[in-house]
């Protein structure tokens, strides 16, 4: 046998309870109403950045070629006070959508990897990734051994009107018929 003593207190806790309750389950109810029956939950909107291929991938999207093979990795940390310099480098970096600001005084990974369609015989460019709990949260180009620092869409513009300008042939006034 039970026997219960509800006081005044007691007693309005216990409605309140009920309460959320009735509300929890009205709204699983009507979610499940409203999606057809299924409802699905998606683990990982975003990839994380964990291998060698997904910094590959990473700068593709950007359209490098990276030889994975040449890939390094090491840890930096952001400063949490930073000089006119960093601050410079920062603006290089949110080029590319990303900003080292939420990271200050955080270690990070540092990924290098070479980007052979940028390299001369007089440079080497690498690409380079900053990567904190799997997640990019930097990136820009590196010049070896100048040390010159480019930011991701500089670059991209670059190649392309580089390409373009490859692409575009000059025809002579010579070279119609006059009338």
């Amino acid at each position: 046998m039970f026997l219960f003593t509800v006081t005044k207190p007691g007693l309005r806790q216990a409605g309140a309870l009920a309460l959320c309750a009735v509300c929890l389950c009205g709204t699983v109810a009507a979610a499940v109403h409203f999606s057809g029956g299924a409802v699905t939950a998606s683990a990982a909107a975003v990839p994380g950045i964990e291998t060698t291929q997904d910094i590959g991938t990473y700068f593709t999207g950007y359209g490098f070629d990276t030889d994975l093979a040449s890939a390094a990795v090491d840890k930096v940390k952001i400063p949490k006070k930073w000089d006119d310099s960093f601050a410079a480098f920062n603006q290089i970096v949110q080029e590319s959508g990303l900003d080292l600001a939420d990271y200050k005084g955080k270690t990070v990974e540092k990924w290098t990897v070479l980007c052979p369609q940028l390299s001369t015989g007089d440079h080497d460019t690498y690409c380079v990734l900053l990567v904190y709990k799997a997640k990019a949260v930097g990136a820009y180009l590196l010049q070896k051994p100048s040390g010159e620092v480019t930011g991701l869409i500089t670059a991209a513009k670059a190649g392309a009107e580089a390409a373009l300008e490859e692409e575009t042939v000059e025809i002579s006034a010579d070279a119609y018929p006059e009338e």
